[in-house]
């Protein structure tokens, strides 16, 4: 999840400096929720996060690591408590649509959020290639969980979809975002996709 230029929670040595990366994305968190996109200033970041500004960049050199790792960081959250308990849904397709379902409603609730996290996605460059590796990674790895709970291998196959599923998923997320298609129709999109995939 690092570039050259930019930090891993692997990559931080000390108690401070892991307080230092998670005040860091607190705020960008708050900032984002309170405005969006363009409220996700570095100087802002900085502030509302006590560090110094250039700290801030020597651990996330642009606003675009600091929400692409922010988004990161919501996913490792949301798979950890999907592995909990087990997901409701006899087939693969009702286990997938549940997890997409969660994870959609808790961005949809919180619109300035997900629309700084979503273009934050869109707008990324190859120096962000390693976060939003990182990003797809976990988002593959909470569809193959719910399409096969517990498996402790999975084919190839099975990770394609994972990844079909998650690019349709981020396609009408930024639908929702632009307001091309209103939170329902976002739901039915994906509904459509997984059972056109998995045909359980």
């Amino acid at each position: 999840m690092s570039t050259a230029n930019s930090l891993t929670v692997e990559d931080l040595g000390s108690a401070a400096q892991r307080d230092r990366r998670k005040r860091i994305l607190d705020a960008t968190y708050e900032l984002a929720s309170e405005g969006g996109f363009d409220a996700v200033q570095m100087r802002a970041v900085a502030d509302k996060a006590d560090v110094a500004l250039g700290t801030l960049y020597r651990y996330f050199p642009s606003k675009i690591h600091l929400l692409v790792s922010a988004l990161g960081r919501e996913f490792e959250r949301a798979e950890a408590l999907l592995r909990e308990k087990p997901i409701p849904g006899d087939t693969a397709s009702e286990r997938v649509i549940y997890v997409l379902k969660k994870t959609t409603r808790g961005l949809q609730g919180d619109p300035h959020l997900t629309e700084a996290l979503t273009r934050a996605f869109m707008f990324a460059d190859a120096t962000v290639a390693n976060e939003i590796h990182a990003v797809g990674m976990l988002m593959t790895s909470m569809l193959t969980h719910a399409m096969h709970p517990g498996a402790t291998e999975l084919t190839e196959h099975d990770v394609a979809i994972a990844r079909v599923v998650g690019d349709v998923w981020l396609s009408a997320l930024v639908a929702w975002v632009t307001g091309r298609s209103t939170a329902a129709e976002t739901s039915a999109h994906m509904e459509t996709a997984v059972h056109l995939l998995l045909r359980d």
